[in-house]
């Protein structure tokens, strides 16, 4: 089902959220959202149960993705919403969804205090695997987070959309996630906060430790590094404004800063081949646990 925005359904705040997301991009897109519904069998035993029979398993079942599409398709009359139920293991179904999805949308819930978000090992698994960009939304996200404030300060979904944030490796910038990055910009009519942040190499202790202080040149470096990564994307998308941002630090630390006024952060993850556990990289997992924002996953090889 190509050219189709795909949403893990469970029912859960989260998944519903997810769902929101899914449909406002969708409207951006001009694309079909599909509301994907993962079941697993009744075991044998459960089915003969009075009450946790197959066939009142299979109501709860179809209820759920009904009731959310019927409530989508009302409050957004432009999008087309499909619904598809699938058994299986949720991370394997979902996995073959994203093969032929434009986007796979998913759901994470917050935790208590400043622990972050949960992502689940399930989604922790697609993330991993997919090889289309993955969306994580917050349960509660609403239209309005991602838009600026009125003029009164009040929150708004008729305002223009804060920024899209991505976080730029200069050495060996992607092209998949500069793409994705860009186009989300310019399908929001938003600008584009590109972050690169740095680190001192190991020999700067020798120089810090002979009074002579180099951050300054080597910020002056990596500006321009940015900078020449940046000429060619600028001249392909003139119409989305770029703020080109270096910082010293960590990149995680940073971006979840960033994300705080951003309607999207774009983070990149390298394909690994291995089927075998679970490959995200460490400022990827850590801004999918703590980005206040939707969170865009795309993996490069």
């Amino acid at each position: 089902m190509a050219r189709t925005i795909t949403v893990g359904l469970d029912g859960s705040p989260e998944s519903r959220a997810a769902a929101e997301w899914a449909a406002r991009e969708a409207a951006l897109r001009q694309v079909p959202v599909r509301l994907l519904h993962v079941w697993l069998p009744v075991p044998e035993p459960m089915a003969q149960a009075p009450l946790l029979g197959a066939e009142t398993h299979r109501h709860w079942t179809e209820r759920i993705p009904r009731e959310a599409a019927e409530g989508l398709r009302l409050r957004h009359p432009g999008v087309e919403v499909t619904v598809e139920q699938r058994a299986g293991t949720p991370a394997e179904v979902l996995l073959e969804a994203a093969r032929d999805a434009e986007l796979l949308v998913l759901g994470s819930r917050a935790l208590s205090g400043l622990a972050g978000f949960l992502i689940g090992s399930v989604g922790q698994s697609v993330v991993a695997h997919a090889e289309a960009p993955v969306i994580l939304v917050r349960a509660g996200e609403q239209a309005a987070d991602e838009h600026l404030e009125d003029p009164a300060g009040i929150p708004s979904a008729a305002t223009g959309f804060r920024p899209v944030v991505v976080g730029l490796d200069t050495g060996s910038p992607d092209e998949n996630v500069l793409v994705f990055a860009f186009e989300e910009a310019r399908r929001r009519g938003a600008p584009l906060t590109a972050l690169r942040v740095w680190n001192l190499p190991s020999s700067s202790a020798y120089s810090l430790a002979a009074g002579f202080d180099p951050r300054e040149e080597l910020a002056r470096v990596q500006a321009e590094a940015l900078t020449e990564a940046l000429l060619p994307w600028r001249e392909k998308y003139p119409d989305v404004e770029v703020t080109e941002t270096c910082r010293l630090g960590s990149p995680a630390e940073h971006l979840i800063d960033a994300a705080r006024d951003a309607s999207l952060v774009v983070v990149g993850r390298r394909i690994r081949r291995n089927p075998f556990g679970v490959h995200i990289g460490a400022v990827a997992h850590a801004v999918m646990h703590h980005a206040t924002t939707p969170v865009a996953v795309v993996a490069h090889d």
